[in-house]
């Protein structure tokens, strides 16, 4: 079981974010993703709850930040609803999409996941991103390519990384993302700091 601690930071300035500190492990249902945030004052910031089923299917999200709470899951694209803190503001959404995104590196393993590419295929994907600090949904399309796929050595054996090229549909931004099963080694806002055990290997095309 995985665990250990990303570093966020802004991705166009580099102001630190706080730190995100991850367990992770394959389930019975698919995969499953927790982990606290703290502020870079080492302040409680919030917290990620995340299920996949078998094909990266979110079945079932809770997210905490900034006083707000988001519940969601994959039903007729995904449905979620966001209450305030003292659950009097609760509203419903929904959205014709297969998953959902945001801040935390949960949601890159998620997409990757879901997507499942071969080496040099593209796809297209529709996504409901949930930001702190109110998690207020919004919806976009993002181009995710599988660039490449490389074994490297390490003291427990081969690690098999895959880097992503993504790209925003909308502003023609792009990002590279570094995947090693289901941890994020690095992304744009994204630095793995500490990892207590080795990476899970989703069963994946290759």
């Amino acid at each position: 079981m995985p665990r250990g601690r990303y570093s966020l930071h802004d991705p166009y300035d580099d102001t630190p974010l706080g730190a995100e500190h991850f367990q992770c492990a394959p389930g019975p249902t698919g995969w499953r993703y927790v982990s606290q945030l703290t502020t870079p004052a080492g302040d409680p910031a919030g917290s990620v709850d995340l299920t996949l089923d078998h094909l990266g299917r979110p079945v079932r999200l809770e997210l905490h930040a900034g006083g707000w709470q988001v519940r969601g899951a994959a039903m007729d694209g995904v449905t979620w609803v966001r209450t305030d803190a003292a659950g009097l503001d609760a509203r419903e959404g929904n959205a014709p999409a297969p998953s959902f995104t945001g801040q935390s590196p949960a949601f890159l393993v998620a997409t990757a996941r879901l997507l499942n590419l071969a080496e040099g295929e593209t796809r297209r994907v529709r996504l409901v991103a949930l930001t702190p600090p109110v998690l207020a949904a919004r919806t976009l399309d993002q181009s995710w390519t599988l660039a490449e796929t490389r074994l490297h050595d390490t003291d427990s054996g081969p690690l098999r990384v895959r880097t992503y090229q993504v790209a925003d549909m909308e502003t023609g931004e792009q990002a590279e993302v570094h995947l090693a099963g289901d941890v994020v080694l690095a992304a744009p806002g994204i630095e793995l700091e500490d990892l207590e055990s080795p990476p899970n290997e989703f069963d994946t095309q290759v």
